[in-house]
């Protein structure tokens, strides 16, 4: 099996069903198989593929059980030589498997990988980052960037040039290609995340093993941003990014930035909630 794919969904349906179908025209000579673990959909997700793609191995969870679980589930159970960990709200072009997996099979130093993602429009999204440290972390939970735009430039690496592969620390987990060898070395997913920060610390961990995580531009995927994340109340979206967030430092950081940046958290939800009610009050007017 050259190749597993694994997709996480929760209620966007009709975006899974479009990234299916181009998955199946994007075969091309590769040995391959897709799962979907489907976290308690309700808008008919599970069934949809249960009945249209019946290749495909399809595990319906009974509960939400987040991003890294999921996985988790179907990665105890892929065979492919390759595992590509592929958002729902995504969709390859016809050559982006085949030229991604050759890729992989030229760069034997790139234990993980990730492709150009690009939006509707073609343009690239800026998905390298820096590991996070206490200083961009404490910008981001304090909406500093809505005053100081540049704050964060070094961190979102403004600077990188996405016409040319190279390794970095870290990429976006909507298109996240890992070794076999790479699992059996580096582990599964960290379960402590339900969301985010949880690609994070798999590159983290790879590198902590002396393993590489490489960009390229080798291969292209359009992604549709955060369709699932999307439906998710603002208030709940915020809580699994703090406790991904605390979770990250705590496990990567000394325990004193732990500790400063839970306490950060206090005025930053209260601004959090000032900036929701400002946009609720400005949605209405218009």
């Amino acid at each position: 099996m050259d190749l597993s794919i694994i997709i996480v969904s929760w209620n966007v349906r009709e975006k899974l069903r479009q990234n299916l179908e181009a998955l199946q025209k994007s075969q091309g000579d590769l040995e391959y198989e897709i799962f979907v673990v489907d976290n308690n959909s309700n808008d008919g997700s599970a069934e949809m593929v249960s009945k249209e793609f019946p290749e495909v191995k399809l595990i319906a969870n009974d509960s939400n059980l987040g991003f890294a679980k999921a996985n988790n589930q179907a990665l105890k159970q892929a065979r492919g030589g390759l595992i590509l960990l592929l958002n729902p709200d995504m969709r390859v072009f016809s050559e982006t498997l085949s030229n991604m997996a050759g890729w992989m099979r030229e760069n034997k130093r790139a234990a993980v990988a990730g492709c150009r993602l690009v939006n509707e429009k073609g343009e690239t999204i800026r998905q390298v980052r820096r590991f996070p440290t206490l200083w961009d972390q404490l910008v981001i939970v304090l909406k500093l960037p809505h005053l100081f735009p540049n704050i964060l430039s070094r961190y979102l690496r403004v600077d990188f040039d996405y016409e040319k592969g190279a390794p970095v620390d870290s990429i976006r987990g909507s298109f996240f290609m890992v070794r076999r060898e790479t699992i059996e070395k580096v582990g599964l997913l960290d379960e402590k995340y339900f969301i985010w920060f949880e690609e994070v610390d798999y590159c983290q961990r790879a590198k902590r093993d002396g393993l590489e995580v490489w960009y390229t531009p080798a291969a292209k995927c359009l992604d549709y941003v955060g369709q699932s994340f999307n439906q998710l109340p603002r208030g709940r979206a915020q809580k699994y990014f703090c406790n991904s967030q605390l979770a990250y430092f705590r496990k990567w950081q000394p325990a004193w930035q732990y500790r400063i940046l839970k306490l950060a958290w206090i005025p930053g939800m209260f601004m959090a909630w000032i900036g929701e009610k400002m946009r609720i009050k400005s949605k209405a007017k218009t």
